[in-house]
């Protein structure tokens, strides 16, 4: 079977079920590249003009098996020493970007522990390197830090950790309820593992407690998932995130489908929107409401997630960790993505990073334009007084063609989504390109 170049747009995603679909950031990464390094540098050098907030993510890249539809860089294959010597080279990076102008003497808005799999690390290694971190940039006034999980790696004396060290927001990976759909896509955990984690986790009384969900998963059917979406409601988290499976072209997943040995179908596009609208009618019904494109809310428990809020509004975010992404001072930057590489150049006291897309005027406005779509609405008065440009007139043409679909409404001052066009959004994006990254490769 011949490889398809991979999707750079939702219609040919849709085509051919296989590439990346979700944005996460502009212009592409694929037009990011070794080169524009020395850019990041200078951006790192430079002071940062006062009231633009800093988030630290930081990637724990660990985990007990690797999902079959995973595209992240993790590692399933090392042992305590092996992750106490990352961890170690993580801290160490953490300090040399603690001297830099652009980070030195700010305080973080928000902290983020993604992964791989956060909650995988031991309790011990997960002391060690939060008092590092926190010599290094102190946390005092952060208003969120947020945690991954997964169910399966939770002992009430590690999640007693996690609340010592200031987490405020639990993200905890259910993705499925049926362990025979979890054993099938390579998850981890059964469902067995959530019912056990669930009063510890209760008992701890995070400020908010967020579980994943994954629309599409290979094995699901209409009962399966209908019992997946009453299973979380009776869980009454706080938040839930939905999304839908994508199969991006490093998966095993998509490896099976080219070389023609899945056996089990994929589900398409429309039937994973029409799962995912399902389940948003159910937690609405249930008390929630829609907070972005996959997330939603308790009406009576508004929650905030400031780590998506203030990417999406163009906030400094310093990525650390092997293969993380950041944003600093306009320049858009890389790290390393190979394990050893990672640690030499840490261990030699150099920054990691690899590739790099320094960011004019209107690649910014049309980064923070199109992630706050996802928000489902958008006011255009907020990037008059922040861009000098009216988003209306800017983009007026997909904007029309979009209405016409019947994807988005426009009013005199806003951009409100339809119900259908908010479970496409990602496919929608692309449309507001600049036509020279119209065509390029996402990642």
């Amino acid at each position: 079977m011949t490889r398809p170049d991979p999707a750079t747009s939702g219609e040919i995603a849709e085509e051919q079920d296989l590439g990346s679909v979700f944005v996460s950031n502009y212009p592409p990464y694929s037009v990011w590249s070794e080169d524009a390094v020395a850019e990041a540098r200078r951006a790192l050098e430079t002071t940062v003009p006062g009231g633009r907030d800093l988030g630290v993510y930081l990637h724990i890249p660990f985990c007990r098996k690797r999902c079959k539809f995973c595209y992240f860089r993790v590692y399933t294959d090392k042992n305590f020493d092996e992750i106490g010597t990352y961890l170690d080279a993580l801290g160490r990076e953490v300090e040399l970007y603690s001297k830099m102008p652009s980070i030195a003497g700010r305080k973080p808005k928000f902290i983020y522990f993604g992964g791989g799999t956060p909650s995988y690390i031991s309790a011990k290694h997960l002391r060690a390197l939060v008092e590092r971190l926190q010599r290094a940039i102190p946390w005092d006034g952060v208003e969120e830090v947020a945690f991954e999980c997964e169910p399966g790696t939770l002992t009430e004396a590690k999640l007693q950790a996690i609340r010592a060290i200031g987490v405020t927001r639990l993200s905890l990976g259910i993705e499925n309820f049926d362990d025979d759909i979890l054993r099938l896509n390579g998850r981890a955990h059964v469902s067995k593992e959530i019912d056990r984690c669930m009063p510890w986790i209760e008992e701890l009384d995070f400020d908010q407690l967020n579980v994943d969900l994954i629309a599409g998963m290979l094995g699901e059917t209409w009962e399966k998932w209908r019992a997946t979406v009453a299973r979380t409601i009776e869980l009454d988290a706080d938040s839930v995130t939905i999304y839908q499976l994508e199969l991006p072209y490093n998966t095993r997943f998509t490896k099976n489908i080219l070389d023609g040995a899945l056996e089990v179908p994929v589900a398409d596009w429309e039937t994973k929107r029409a799962w995912h609208a399902y389940a948003i009618e159910e937690f609405g019904k249930a008390g929630y409401q829609t907070s972005s494109a996959y997330t939603l809310v308790k009406k009576d428990h508004p929650c905030r997630f400031l780590y998506r809020d203030s990417v999406w509004h163009g906030c400094d975010l310093l990525g650390t960790g092997v293969a993380s992404f950041s944003h600093i001072n306009g320049v858009h930057f890389q790290n390393c993505d190979g394990w050893g590489e990672y640690l030499a150049r840490v261990g030699r006291e150099e920054l990691p990073l690899s590739r790099a897309f320094s960011t004019g005027p209107e690649e910014r406005l049309i980064r923070e334009f199109i992630l706050q779509l996802k928000l489902g609405s958008l006011g255009a008065a907020g990037f008059a007084e922040k861009f000098g440009t009216n988003v209306l007139e800017r983009f007026a043409e997909p904007l029309r063609r979009l209405q016409k679909d019947g994807w988005l409404q426009l009013s005199s001052d806003r951009i409100d989504l339809t119900p259908a066009g908010l479970l496409r959004v990602d496919s929608l994006l692309p449309n507001f390109y600049e036509e020279k990254f119209r065509n390029a490769r996402y990642t």
